[in-house]
């Protein structure tokens, strides 16, 4: 047999728990590479080197991903609770802290969090965009959370939205960018269906109408007057656009973490004078974000006791 056969039929090989911390035979790019393995799982290489990229295969990455997430949010690992809600703004936990007397509030250096152990939920807020998105998507897995929803806000773009409408996305657009850093650009941003269901059975029985359909998420801020732009939205037929559910959707599920979104219509750009501004931003606030978190709250208190089972497939 050839030196490149040999190779070659090396490479194929499944590697074990017993081979797993043994140094590199020439497919491995990290000398030690210590992946938490039951004894009789088996694992391809190419995918012992995917698996050392993320913080439920790497040990070290775990440490520091702990570390990060009680310094920025201010919360201990512990404080943290099995249902966790993610928002970009300080009003919706202000709110989640007057509905509940056991809040514990916390300012970190970058994020702030609440958790109520009676609600056995956690809410927190990490900025706006798809890179910190991205990050608190790969720092929560540490929690190891039952379910995560996000309430964000996000622009309307089909002509039937008005201010006020909730959608439930069923994917997004990957336009952002940082989304690539974990899988291939045509791998679509799906969020975890059972999630998006038990987050729809709230709304019908509360009789509230929403829509769903694949949103845009964007690292561009003032797309609104770029006309190119415009135009490729509706050439993709998408409900509405906002910034951080494809990087959200894609760092869960590469992280295991199970995660639904329900927006909230704040502003809609493609309209004559339909650009959200600060008096119209402080109007929706006022009208519609309390119903928002509300909804938000009452989903992720009930989906452990009557949601389905969410099962991850380990790939």
């Amino acid at each position: 047999m050839t030196k490149k056969a040999s190779s070659m039929k090396l490479k194929s090989k499944k590697i074990t728990r017993k081979t797993v911390r043994k140094k590199s035979k020439g497919f491995l790019t990290q000398k030690d590479a210590k992946i938490e393995l039951n004894s009789d799982d088996s694992i391809h290489p190419r995918r012992l080197l995917e698996l050392s990229k993320r913080i439920h295969g790497n040990s070290a990455k775990k440490q520091i991903a702990i570390d990060m997430l009680e310094r920025y949010t201010g919360h201990d690992i512990k404080e943290f609770q099995s249902q966790i809600i993610l928002t970009n703004f300080h009003f919706y936990v202000e709110q989640f802290n007057n509905a509940f007397d056991d809040a514990h509030h916390t300012k970190g250096s970058a994020f702030q969090a609440s958790s109520s152990k009676k609600a056995k939920v956690t809410i927190v807020e990490f900025g706006v965009g798809s890179a910190m998105a991205a990050l608190i998507g790969e720092l929560i897995s540490v929690v190891h959370p039952k379910a995560v929803l996000f309430l964000g806000l996000c622009g309307a773009v089909h002509r039937s939205l008005k201010v006020g409408d909730f959608i439930l996305p069923i994917a997004a657009i990957r336009a952002e960018g940082v989304s690539n850093h974990f899988l291939p650009p045509q791998v679509p941003a799906l969020p975890t269906f059972k999630v998006q269901k038990f987050v729809s059975q709230i709304l019908v029985e509360h009789n509230y109408d929403y829509r769903t359909g694949t949103i845009h998420s964007t690292d561009f801020r003032f797309w609104e007057f770029d006309h190119k732009f415009k135009d490729n939205l509706i050439d993709e037929r998408v409900l509405a656009v906002e910034m951080e559910c494809a990087a959200l959707f894609t760092t869960c599920f590469v992280s295991k973490v199970n995660i639904g979104a329900l927006l909230l219509v704040s502003d809609c750009p493609m309209q004559k004078d339909g650009i959200k501004t600060k008096k119209s931003a402080s109007e929706v606030f006022k009208k519609y974000t309390s119903l928002h978190i509300k909804l938000g709250i009452e989903a992720m208190q009930e989906i452990a006791t009557r949601g389905e089972k969410i099962r991850h497939y380990t790939w």
